[in-house]
């Protein structure tokens, strides 16, 4: 629940950005969206936290929709994050129309794209930290939440390394990760050196001795106070992402480690303790019912944007948003070993608002340069919004199920429900880099197999129970899968095996037969030697064929049971 204090701060960042109208560089003549403006900040007490967290590889100003649909369960259900369009923006005091409703929700999101530009940059989010840091000096404290490494064509073809050397020359000190695993233990280990800043992970094993892989925590002193970072890492890693990959590791929530280091960190003398976890909101709010002395949770994995922090009885958790479109400050006034009073802001990054800071433009352009002739390359236009974040569906995916069902000849398609990938506006046009942007996995094989009818409502159940478990714990984060040429309804209230009925295949517009063989096409299967052409080269021939591209909203989809 939020408090009366959580609301008026809410509402005191909105007079920053509300109450205008007009485009944004008018807005800007007039002084109502600024540099200043965004960064104008009441302080309290003597540290800063600064966090980012799931950037996915964007080191340029992209656009990206909020979801529109974000369903919570059980006790998540109708409460932040699980809040979305008009009711978010009724829940959090923000005006229809203004820049902070462009920033947090989906409403209206093309016109208000179109008006208020681009989000993001990382030459953008060093002028914040940077003036942030002026500002504070010797108390603000700098990190990274995870899947930040992974998500572009340059960090594709350099695996982490573009970004790693963009995440050093942004100051970040300190992280922890998910995504990265995906590039193998061994490069895991080179990414951290090259990051240059302290990798937490403290529920990350090594499956010889069981022992910790990495450490499971950090000290620092800011502002006279002794903070420990605890690390967690994706917990269900090896689930979500090929466990091939990481052969040695062993990864898990793990709650009795995570009270053991809180209780560690104190014994030290930490005066503050933060968790800076990769769990996801919802397993987040649980671990921090459950776990004593965790003074701030800075969340990360479901690219949640939560405008005000969310108090779970002594702890703070802070959800930072993705794709380098936000960054979080949480000043707190630390006195014997308590927070005693905190102020908090999540600053969207309007890049037309925000001067690029010269040296992190040119760290950007050096990172991008020996790709520019692919990732600029123009292979179609849109005439429609192409997006990817929803539980259920995205026009992004759409686009990507139908590509694999026309270049596998399939008659049904499976795409997974990650949140990354920037969105593109009608009329825009497509480029590489913008494909790379939804499909850039170093498992990209686009398989096809034949699945009977009774397998394919099998793998629906199971990543249903994965969202819509009422127990976080057994939730692993992402969205439904995607699929194509098939309808189904979905009853999110029931239990596990029982949520999936009326499969249905669209082009004959008959009911899937469980006994039946369908031929299926899919991408990112965790299985090792999986074959099949790369999904990027796919959907690039498939709208270099088409040239323009118009993806209507997906209605094949029924929800009930919220």
């Amino acid at each position: 629940m939020f408090n009366r204090r959580d609301f008026l701060q809410v509402a005191a960042a909105a007079t920053t950005l509300t109450g205008f109208s007009g485009s944004l560089s008018q807005a800007i003549a007039e002084g109502a969206i600024t540099q200043d403006g965004l960064l104008r900040f009441d302080p309290v007490g003597t540290v800063t936290l600064l966090h980012v967290t799931d950037i996915h590889a964007q080191l340029v100003p992209i656009f990206f929709r909020e979801p529109s649909v974000n369903l919570g369960i059980g006790e998540a259900a109708g409460v932040a994050p699980h809040v979305t369009g008009d009711a978010f923006l009724k829940k959090f005091g923000i005006r229809q129309g203004s820049a902070e409703a462009y920033a947090f929700s989906s409403v209206g999101y093309a016109g208000l794209a179109a008006e208020y530009g681009r989000v993001g940059g990382l030459d953008r989010m060093a002028t914040l930290v940077k003036a942030i840091r002026a500002e504070r000096p010797g108390k603000t404290l700098l990190l990274e939440g995870g899947d930040s490494l992974q998500g572009s064509y340059g960090a594709l073809k350099t695996r982490g390394g573009d970004m790693a050397a963009a995440l050093k020359a942004l100051g970040v000190e300190g992280c922890t990760f998910h995504w990265e695993f995906t590039y193998g233990t061994e490069r895991v280990k080179e990414l951290i050196e090259e990051l240059g800043c302290p990798f937490v992970a403290g529920n990350v094993l090594d499956t010889e001795w069981d022992e910790q892989a990495f450490k499971p925590y950090e000290m620092y002193e800011r502002g006279g106070v002794k903070i420990a970072v605890v690390g967690q890492a994706f917990p269900y890693t090896p689930v979500a992402n090929p466990r091939y990959m990481n052969p040695t590791l062993s990864f898990g929530i793990r709650e009795d480690l995570v009270r053991k280091h809180v209780e560690a960190a104190r014994a030290e003398g930490a005066g503050l303790v933060v968790l800076l976890s990769h769990n996801g909101f919802d397993v987040d709010r649980k671990l921090a019912s459950r776990v004593a002395g965790i003074d701030v949770v800075l969340s990360g994995h479901t690219h949640d944007a939560v405008p005000a922090v969310v108090p779970v009885g002594r702890t703070l958790i802070v959800a930072s948003g993705s794709h380098g479109k936000f960054l979080s400050r949480l000043d707190l006034d630390v006195r014997g070993g308590e927070v005693k009073d905190y102020r908090f802001q999540l600053i969207p990054v309007f890049s037309d608002a925000i001067a690029p800071d010269p040296d992190m433009a040119g760290v950007v352009e050096g990172l991008r340069a020996p790709f520019k002739s692919e990732i600029s390359r123009v292979v179609g236009r849109t005439d429609g919004l192409l997006y990817r974040r929803g539980n259920f569906n995205g026009t992004w995916d759409d686009l990507i199920c139908r590509a694999l069902i026309e270049e596998r000849d399939a008659e049904i398609s499976l795409s997974p429900g990650f949140r990354w990938g920037a969105t593109l506006l009608p009329g825009q046009d497509i480029t590489m880099d913008d494909i790379y942007n939804q499909t850039a996995i170093t498992y990209p094989a686009a398989y096809r197999m034949q699945m009977s009818g009774a397998q394919i409502k099998d793998i629906l159940e199971d990543v249903a129970d994965n969202l819509f478990n009422p127990d976080p714990y057994y939730q692993q984060g992402g969205d439904m899968v995607r699929v194509g040429g098939l309808g189904y309804a979905i009853d999110v209230s029931k239990p596990m095996g029982q949520r999936i009925g009326a499969l249905t295949l669209l082009r004959t517009g008959q009911a899937i037969d469980a006994s039946a063989s369908y031929a299926v096409a899919g991408w990112a299967s965790v299985n090792e030697g999986t074959e099949g052409p790369p999904v990027y080269d796919l959907v690039r021939r498939f709208i270099e064929r088409r040239q323009v591209v118009n993806i209507p909203e997906n209605e094949t989809v029924k929800v009930s049971g919220f």
